[in-house]
């Protein structure tokens, strides 16, 4: 799970949201094996070419290190595949977009092709967070290709590129993780995320009947999110799978109706004994040392969703020792699903802003570098790459990506100042550079420090490069960035305001009615079976229920951003926080409909009235913010 964003309780109930989430950081481990990863990529690489005089190579490589080390989060090594290769590729296509384009055209040409890269690049990114990354990067790439002076051929710049990115992702394939779990380290990531799985699970059976049991089933939605994350990405081996990664399977399904037993456990707002929660625990611990777990204690069976909790414990031990579980561990998103993201309403507003944030930039930082009281200055890419993250709604809301931004390059400019001063060149400088970059994970945790961090990474290499102390220029261009930024946010834009929220908030409404409709419909036992023999619809129901707590969560997300923005922005998004919270409560009734229909074949009054209740506020709720009306509707099945 990610760690919990921080600020004291008294800090937010003083300072308004917009700076209140410029202060708050996130919390949590520091990220040692990470840590160790970015101190062997961007410096050892850079060392390397200062010593076989390809120093200007080395620092595209370095650049290239330092954006993957951007990426390189907690998670397993299938998943950093993706996380870290993906971008990189965008990347080194960008950097050849920008070497040609900036070798054959002129100023007015190369700034139209880096608006229509921005519009792609933009749409791009409302698809997820890889594809956000792999936008973030082409744009990168396209301005260093466009504006640094490299000697070489672009297909040569974006080898170094690769090469440096795809270093880190061999260090973080190759490398063990240290106190990392029993038996083959390369699973250690995938262990770690379904024992959290467990953890979360037995936590929420703690909370049920408490006031923080809806905090609870929240953290068990980020767990499951992780867990599928985890599970998902490329094989390891050549084969179809390892009996490791089939016991991982089996583990992550046997956790799925136990999650759901919960959730209808701390729906119905009772206490539980404290033995409800031991046999989660011990599976957790099972996962972690990769061992069985022997005899699980049994709850009560004096209730439904208690005989679910059960029998899910039963089928949970029965898997650990078969070790043979489904694929319910991928996320199925069609490709019309990914280009509605990226070409529906949050797409286009999304990709709008970036192209005319990037776009805008390049213009201005043309038009400075060929002015003469500028002096030609040869780092005029440094301002469209970094509006580049300045523009990405994923780092928070914009009035706290600019303050965040403007601080931490004035705090970077000035310790590097301090630096370039003492430090001998270039041996000083190259360890500087493999400082920053293992100090690049720990900072993630807020951007300020983030910035700060790769400000001087970025003007240690500009003087190893054998270019002067670029401190000032670093700042003025962050600053002017920083305006050029706001502007085009407070822009108006065709069609209605906060697209992306109201496109991820229209996704998660889909997906609850999507699960409603099909627990309803009679499938799971609601004909007045068992569902004994439901196999396949309890696949199913798992897969929908996922779905819709994802989905859930992403709105959820970015409905909370959007609130922090300044008032003139966050007025648009009004209300889409209380339609994500009564979709969250019609998700959660569904579950406990769902595990009730199992067990007895019918719906109770409180079930069928909670239901009716919920639909009226969300129908009444989504008029309001200006969603689109579901499907017809379903009927609480008596």
């Amino acid at each position: 799970m990610s760690p919990r964003p921080h600020l004291p309780a008294r800090a937010r109930s003083v300072l308004p949201p917009w700076l209140a989430h410029a202060l708050r950081a996130q919390r949590g481990p520091v990220p040692w094996s990470a840590v160790t990863r970015g101190a062997l990529a961007a410096g050892p690489l850079l060392l390397v070419a200062v010593l076989v005089d390809r120093t200007s190579l080395g620092v595209v490589a370095a650049v290239a290190a330092m954006l993957a080390g951007i990426n390189d989060r907690p998670g397993s090594r299938r998943v950093s595949v993706k996380r870290l290769g993906v971008p990189a590729l965008a990347g080194a296509a960008g950097l050849l977009v920008g070497v040609y384009a900036g070798d054959r055209v002129g100023a007015v040409a190369l700034t139209a092709v880096l608006t229509g890269l921005g519009l792609l690049a933009g749409k791009m990114s409302a698809v997820g967070p890889v594809a956000s990354g792999a936008g973030t990067q082409l744009l990168v790439g396209a301005a260093i290709g466009a504006g640094m002076p490299v000697p070489g051929s672009g297909w040569i710049r974006a080898l170094a590129f690769l090469a440096g990115a795809g270093w880190l992702l061999a260090l973080r394939l190759a490398l063990p993780t240290p106190g990392g779990m029993t038996g083959d380290f390369r699973f250690d990531g995938e262990r770690d995320a379904v024992a959290r799985v467990y953890d979360a699970v037995a936590e929420l059976l703690d909370a049920a009947g408490a006031e923080d049991a809806i905090a609870r089933r929240a953290a068990l939605t980020a767990a499951l999110d992780h867990a599928q994350d985890a599970l998902a990405g490329p094989r390891l081996r050549r084969y179809a799978s390892s009996s490791a990664e089939r016991r991982l399977h089996a583990q992550y399904a046997a956790a799925l109706p136990l999650a759901e037993a919960a959730t209808a456990l701390a729906w119905a707002g009772e206490p539980l004994c404290e033995r409800s929660s031991v046999g989660p625990r011990r599976l957790a611990a099972a996962v972690r040392e990769n061992t069985h777990p022997g005899p699980l204690p049994a709850p009560s069976r004096s209730g439904p969703a208690l005989r679910a909790l059960d029998d899910a414990l039963l089928r949970a031990a029965d898997a650990f020792d078969q070790g043979d579980g489904g694929d319910l561990h991928t996320r199925r998103r069609s490709a019309r699903d990914l280009l509605r993201a990226a070409f529906g309403p949050g797409g286009r507003e999304y990709g709008l802003r970036v192209a005319l944030s990037f776009g805008a930039s390049a213009a201005v930082a043309q038009a400075l570098y060929h002015s003469q009281w500028y002096g030609r200055h040869t780092h005029w890419y440094w301002l469209p790459a970094t509006a580049v993250f300045l523009v990405k709604p994923d780092l928070g809301p914009l009035v706290s990506r600019v303050l965040c931004r403007a601080a931490g390059t004035v705090l970077g400019a000035l310790v590097f100042a301090g630096c370039a001063a003492v430090l001998p060149r270039p041996e000083g400088l190259v360890a500087l550079v493999a400082l920053c970059g293992a100090l690049i994970p720990a900072s993630t945790r807020h951007f300020a420090a983030q910035t700060a961090v790769a400000t001087v990474l970025v003007l240690s290499l500009v003087m190893v490069g054998g270019e002067p102390q670029a401190s000032a220029a670093r700042i003025a261009e962050t600053l002017l960035a920083c305006a050029i930024v706001l502007i085009v946010g407070h822009l108006p834009m065709p069609g209605q305001r906060g697209g992306q929220v109201r496109a991820r908030l229209a996704a998660a409404a889909d997906a609850a009615h999507a699960y409603l409709v099909h627990v309803l419909d009679g499938s799971d036992g609601s004909d007045g079976s068992d569902g004994v023999n439901s196999s396949d619809d309890r696949v199913t129901r798992w897969t929908l229920r996922r779905e819709a707590y994802r989905t859930l969560a992403e709105a959820r997300t970015a409905s909370a951003l959007a609130a922090h923005e300044l008032p003139a922005l966050a007025r648009h998004t009004e209300g889409t926080d209380e339609v994500a919270a009564a979709l969250e409560r019609l998700v959660d009734t569904t579950t406990a409909c769902a595990v009730h229909l199992d067990d007895t074949g019918r719906l109770t009054d409180r079930h069928r009235e909670r239901l009716a209740e919920l639909l009226d506020e969300l129908a009444e709720g989504r008029r309001k913010v200006g969603l689109p009306p579901p499907d017809p509707r379903p009927a609480p099945a008596g």
